[in-house]
């Protein structure tokens, strides 16, 4: 076989079908609603509780709003690429996986390699924002952490060594989702509500303090601010694709996940929008360039017991976002270790709880150790680009997949193609062309490694490696 046909082996849909349809390793325990509350949870967090007032304060203005419906956009049309895919292909690796059987081996190898980092960093990011949060609320009760403990070590504090609660949430998470997907979804599903209520609260509370005035300069930035806030809220407006690496898991994957995907979104965007116009209604927008700009806003207004409310459920909304990073990269580790491109040891479930546990507190590790090291503005900078990267794929893959096998039964199909898949292809590579030239290169260095582990290990390893080229 010459090295074009290995770089681009295929499995069939036909035969990852079979396998879904095969008593697999992994227990199906989830329902529409768990499954929602997995997407939710990935896309509700930081972008409400954190971003909202940091895009606001310093990119957008009140035009945040026009931020979040931009990236929203991109964000749809690709959310409608994943349901068909999710009803077609309901197997754990997400885009990983569509992606190698859509457009060849390589390119899905690439795609779950990048994924891999993105989901382990994003998971770092949120354990930093709940370490804020818990800090401040710990502070408001009079309990100060000890200088070493309270910031990361490659930050700008003299003194500082780890940030000890952000480790914390990410390993205590981990050996949430390492003793059993049930049990972890149960509480992800509780976590999510308090969060949601949390949201709603925001709306109701800082309806009646709305000043139409401070609405003025709608655009203080200028419409190329509202892009780069765009670019930076995408951040939060995706996080239902984490559900999709949990397909093996679904009680009934095909009618499940098309369904949650479409509903997670449109909630979260919802609820989204109601809060950009509170927060910068009740408070001016230049004031929200901080830590805890919600909790903050309603403290300005004299709501201190709205605000402690606001607090405590934003410790419970953030861990969720956690615990959908960690499930999405463990599942997509371990469908890369089953496929044979990375080694199998990491491809072995737990013989009791059977969750992928190796993979998961490997990459639960790696994102309390980021978490633990460095600023929430460092890890930031690279987490956008692969997931935009992986949108761009999965709308291209629909494209050619209707092309190429027309006579699939679809149980969702993607609506107006091919120009929901055209949109989501031009607005993901529109966000990506406004990120800063330090993301190029980290995430070019990241793609070179994989690059490396590819054709030092995966190309000779993978379980297609002696089998002929599949068409598909």
């Amino acid at each position: 076989m010459n090295l074009s046909a290995r770089l681009l082996r295929r499995k069939s849909v036909e035969q990852l079908q079979r396998q879904a349809q095969a008593r697999g390793e992994l227990q199906r325990v989830l329902g529409l609603w768990h499954l929602t509350a997995i997407g939710l949870g990935g896309i509700i967090g930081v972008g409400i509780f954190v971003l909202t007032g940091t895009v606001a304060a310093g990119q957008a203005g009140p035009a945040v709003v026009l931020s979040f419906l931009i990236a929203g956009v991109a964000s749809a049309a690709a959310a409608l690429c994943y349901a068909e895919f999710a009803g077609l292909i309901p197997v754990s690796g997400s885009a990983y996986t569509y992606g190698y059987a859509v457009l060849g081996e390589f390119a899905g190898w690439l795609i779950g390699w990048d994924l891999l980092l993105e989901f382990a960093l994003i998971a770092a990011v949120v354990a930093v924002g709940w370490s804020g949060y818990v800090q401040a609320l710990l502070a408001a009760a009079g309990v100060e952490l000890p200088l070493w403990a309270r910031g990361a070590y490659f930050g700008d504090v003299p003194g500082q060594i780890v940030n000890l609660p952000a480790v914390f949430v990410a390993l205590a998470i981990t050996a949430l989702l390492a003793f059993g997907t049930q049990a972890g979804a149960r509480f992800n599903t509780v976590v999510v509500a308090i969060k949601i209520g949390a949201a709603a609260l925001v709306i109701v509370a800082g309806a009646a303090f709305v000043d139409p005035a401070r609405w003025q300069p709608f655009m203080p930035f200028g419409f190329g601010g509202v892009v780069a806030g765009a670019s930076i809220v995408f951040f939060a407006v995706f996080g239902y694709e984490m559900m999709t690496t949990a397909a093996e898991e679904a009680i009934d994957p095909q009618r499940d996940l098309p369904r949650a995907v479409v509903l997670s979104l449109a909630i979260a965007m919802t609820l989204y929008v109601g809060i950009c116009l509170v927060l910068t209604g009740i408070v001016p927008y230049a004031t929200l360039d901080n830590d805890a700009p919600v909790a903050n806003a309603f403290a300005a207004i004299g709501q201190p017991r709205v605000m402690v409310a606001i607090s405590l459920a934003s410790v419970c909304g953030i861990t969720s976002v956690i615990f959908a990073n960690l499930m999405a990269g463990a599942r997509i580790w371990f469908a890369l270790a089953r496929d044979g491109l990375l080694p199998r040891w990491f491809g072995q479930t737990h013989p009791r709880w059977r969750t992928p546990w190796r993979t998961t507190w490997l990459i639960g590790a790696v994102a309390a150790l980021a978490a633990g090291l460095f600023t929430l503005e460092e890890l930031a900078k690279l987490v956008n680009i692969g997931v935009l990267c992986a949108f761009v794929v999965i709308c291209s893959a629909v494209l050619v997949l209707r092309r190429t096998r027309p006579e699939l039964e679809r149980p969702f199909r993607t609506p107006f193609a091919p120009w929901v898949p055209l949109i989501g292809i031009g607005f993901s590579l529109w966000l990506i062309s406004g990120l800063p030239w330090v993301t190029y290169e980290r995430f070019a260095l990241w793609l070179l490694i994989g690059c490396a582990v590819y054709f030092g290990y995966g190309i000779r390893h993978s379980k297609l490696a002696s089998a002929p080229a599949d068409a598909g």
